[in-house]
């Protein structure tokens, strides 16, 4: 590793636009797309700001280590789905259940009364056709201009990716998957 000096002097220009809501979307091969925006909603519910998430993928019964601590936090967590498409018995009802899902998350972020929306992965549904893109696009351009949303999952479609303000892409680097090590609860859930 190379040591190198802590910078002493600002190396960026401070901003001069107003503040709006971000639209902010995690995606890539890495893991951490969730954990960051979860770490998003953390944040915006400690500064006491209206916090809604919605997973695409989970069921609406998970009890996964963020659902135990959003309940006890008082953070809104919904699952919209009936699990990943190979434990799914029936991926029309799978499709459904994700249009379904997307109306409450379209209807949320219109209304206007949450700071940050976090649709969890939501590329799954995209991707697998199951939800348009179009309305998607239409609802993060005409959403309530105070309203974050957090959207997550791999590959983004492009025209996501040009709307939002702000991209990161997790990439992988080594996973423990690679070396046989099962998923384990607290890292994975």
């Amino acid at each position: 590793m190379e040591i190198e000096s802590p910078p002493v002097d600002r190396d960026t220009p401070r901003p001069t636009g107003e503040r709006r809501g971000l639209v902010i979307v995690h995606t890539g091969h890495g893991k951490g797309k969730s954990t960051a925006a979860f770490g998003l909603a953390l944040r915006a519910h400690g500064r006491g700001k209206a916090v809604k998430v919605y997973q695409f993928m989970k069921v609406p019964s998970a009890r996964f280590g963020e659902h135990r601590l959003f309940e006890q936090l008082g953070i809104p967590i919904e699952g919209l789905g009936d699990g990943f498409s190979w434990k799914s018995r029936d991926l029309e009802q799978s499709a459904a259940l994700a249009r379904e899902g997307w109306e409450r998350a379209r209807a949320t972020l219109q209304a206007g009364t949450h700071f940050l929306v976090v649709l969890d992965e939501i590329m799954y549904p995209l991707r697998y056709g199951w939800l348009p893109l179009a309305p998607v696009l239409e609802a993060l351009r005409t959403r309530p201009p105070h309203v974050h949303v957090v959207l997550t999952g791999r590959n983004a479609p492009q025209e996501l990716i040009d709307l939002a303000d702000t991209v990161t892409e997790m990439a992988l680097v080594k996973h423990h998957f690679q070396a046989g090590v099962p998923a384990q609860r607290g890292i994975e859930d």
